[in-house]
């Protein structure tokens, strides 16, 4: 039996609906906040984008942000909006001063859309334009007016200010994390020296760039100090690190494209090029790049990118007719780094010592990537290793977000997960026993070892994060000791030797309920000691406990719950006051000892109880 399809199939919805129906065309995923990628950060960024366009075009140097239990307040000191529009660039799509290229010659945004986005998907949002001495107020919920308040007198500055509270409806249990707000704000001072944000309070401000930039995202000093070279509409910063791997930073207009696109393609091409043409020899790309941390942004009339997320640029030209991205980032490195390499000739030395010890490297392990290669090829053809997913076989950029990878131990924890996982996003990887502790061990280990071997083709992160095939990868292992130290060794071989993995974003920890408590009515799921006690008192007498000991005891209907809408995940983060080095050479290195000490004289003493203490030299003796 064909589905009837007739003139009442076909619908036209207006703005709010279309946006609350389909989302990830603006926002990306949604989430609830555990990701920096979640939409509830997009949707800050949106509002932020037009606070900051207003600084870039002059007027208004402080933009002032408060969070507070999910509400959002957005305050810049600019023109403010011409108060008989302020409804329709709230409410109408395509509506905005952005299409005037006098007005807004190198905005972030230009489509008129990302207001009304955060309008639509917001359960409270309200705007007022402090302007000419008067201000105009309207208030909106799920997009739809609620009130506009007739103009009144206002002594306050001119300006912009929008408060917005997501729609729990949308996003769920949501919670903003100040460290990704963080991020965002520090990203926007990099950006606009000059400019000054205050988020809750605190006050973040920057005079050098993009040299703050790295500064602010290195554990430890480059080899040697940042190279920060600024240029009409270009500004550049690098340095090289002691970590494996690339790490760069790329912006257009202020916006923070983390999936790069044309201008840093031609960037990492440049310097290539650059450092090649200087030493006059035809060095490896991958030599000359290994362990760099580096950062690119252009300012590029009407750009053109690849989603409305604004997450990689996929414009040619500088400005309609002009120069292109790829020749206006060239010749711009070209010229100033080759100066900046002839006068300062102690840079250049340690640069080619740096190159030169890469060359050695990638040459002594140059046939066992090969062989491991071949492996991983071979084994990936029939092995029960990865189970993959769906998502990569389409274009959908949007749900490419939502694409996680899920590290798990053991067939039964790992068939659980395989069978109720969402087979679309969703893969998993079986780890065979634990991980070899990788502390202090080369590069060469990751080829050596199968099980990192595979692990890293299964990312495929050999050539760096650029082209990871997974944005979320997620360790699942079980809440016991053993679960414990798998996890540590998982951390320390990508803090090891993938540590970008870890600092833009992309590791989470699955957190797996404890006990399950039921009735005859309702099942609750408990992810502590307190969430059992509120659920006993909820269920009242004589309910069910259980009490999970590993992943591979529940279910793979109920693990669906937990790897689903519901799924709570812990995002791993490491901050530039942390050192990675001197983490892992305190929990994975040969001071066992100490170590133990330190565990033992830590945990709370309700928690102690005979017999632990063997169980903790065991956990302490990761060797």
């Amino acid at each position: 039996m064909s589905a009837i399809y007739s003139e009442e199939n076909i619908k036209t919805l207006d703005w709010r609906d279309h946006i609350r129906l389909r989302p990830g065309m603006y926002i990306g995923k949604l989430g609830e906040g555990t990701s920096q990628d979640d939409g509830i950060y997009v949707l800050v960024k949106e509002v932020m984008d037009n606070s900051v366009d207003e600084y870039m075009m002059g007027f208004g140097k402080r933009i002032d942000v408060t969070i507070s239990e999910g509400e959002v307040t957005i305050r810049d000191y600019g023109r403010g909006i011409p108060l008989g529009k302020v409804l329709d660039v709230a409410s109408r799509m395509n509506t905005g001063a952005k299409y005037d290229s006098k007005a807004f010659k190198k905005s972030v945004g230009l489509n008129g859309v990302g207001i009304k986005a955060v309008n639509a998907l917001s359960s409270d949002f309200t705007v007022k334009s402090f302007r000419d001495g008067k201000v105009k107020e309207v208030s909106f919920s799920q997009g739809l007016l609620k009130s506009e308040e007739p103009l009144r007198d206002s002594d306050e500055e001119k300006g912009v200010e929008v408060t917005f509270t997501p729609d729990s409806e949308l996003f769920g249990n949501y919670r903003y994390l100040s460290e990704y707000i963080e991020n965002m704000v520090k990203n926007y001072v990099y950006l606009n020296s000059g400019l000054i944000i205050s988020f809750n309070g605190t006050r973040y401000q920057s005079k050098n760039g993009l040299a703050d930039l790295l500064n602010e995202n290195m554990s430890r000093e480059g080899i040697y100090p940042v190279v920060h070279l600024r240029g009409e509409d270009i500004e550049m910063a690098m340095t090289h690190g002691y970590q494996y791997g690339e790490d760069y930073y790329s912006f257009v207009n202020g916006q923070n494209t983390s999936q790069g696109g044309t201008h840093l393609s031609a960037f990492k091409e440049a310097i290539v090029k650059t450092i090649r043409d200087f030493y006059k020899k035809d060095f490896d790309p991958s030599d000359i790049r290994s362990s760099i941390v580096a950062a690119i942004s252009i300012k590029v009339e009407e750009p053109v990118f690849e989603s409305q997320t604004k997450t990689k640029l996929g414009s040619k030209d500088i400005a309609p007719g002009g120069i292109s991205v790829r020749n206006f980032i060239s010749d711009f490195i070209r010229k100033e780094l080759d100066d900046y390499l002839h006068k300062n000739q102690e840079f250049a030395k340690i640069l080619l010592k740096k190159i030169q010890e890469s060359e050695k490297e990638r040459k002594a392990i140059s046939s066992i990537k090969k062989l491991a290669r071949e492996r991983a090829k071979k084994v990936s053809l029939h092995n029960k290793k990865l189970r993959d997913c769906r998502i990569h076989y389409n274009s959908n950029h949007e749900r490419k977000l939502e694409s996680t990878l899920f590290i798990t131990e053991g067939d039964s924890a790992s068939g659980s997960i395989t069978k109720s996982r969402n087979v679309e996003t969703q893969a998993v990887f079986s780890l065979r026993g634990k991980p070899l502790n990788s502390y202090g061990l080369t590069k060469k280990i990751v080829y050596e070892n199968e099980e990192f071997n595979l692990l890293q083709a299964a990312l495929n992160i050999e050539e760096g994060i650029e082209n990871l095939r997974y944005n979320n990868v997620v360790i699942a292992t079980d809440a016991d000791i053993d679960g414990m130290h798998i996890r540590l060794l998982l951390l320390t071989f990508f803090l090891q030797f993938f540590p970008d993995l870890v600092r833009k974003g992309h590791v989470y920890i699955l957190q797996t309920p404890l006990f399950r408590v039921r009735n005859r009515r309702e099942t609750v799921y408990c992810y502590s000691e307190t969430e059992r006690e509120e659920a006993l008192a909820k269920l009242g007498a004589g309910p069910e406990i259980t009490r999970f000991k590993g992943l591979g005891e529940i279910s793979p209907d109920e693990f669906s719950h937990f790897i689903g809408r519901e799924m709570r995940l812990e995002p791993v983060s490491i901050r530039k006051n942390d050192s990675a080095s001197e983490f892992l050479a305190f929990y994975m290195g040969k001071n066992t000892q100490e170590r133990q000490d330190f565990i033992i004289e830590n945990l709370k003493a309700e928690e102690i109880i005979e017999g632990d203490k063997e169980l903790l030299s065991e956990a302490a003796a990761v060797q």
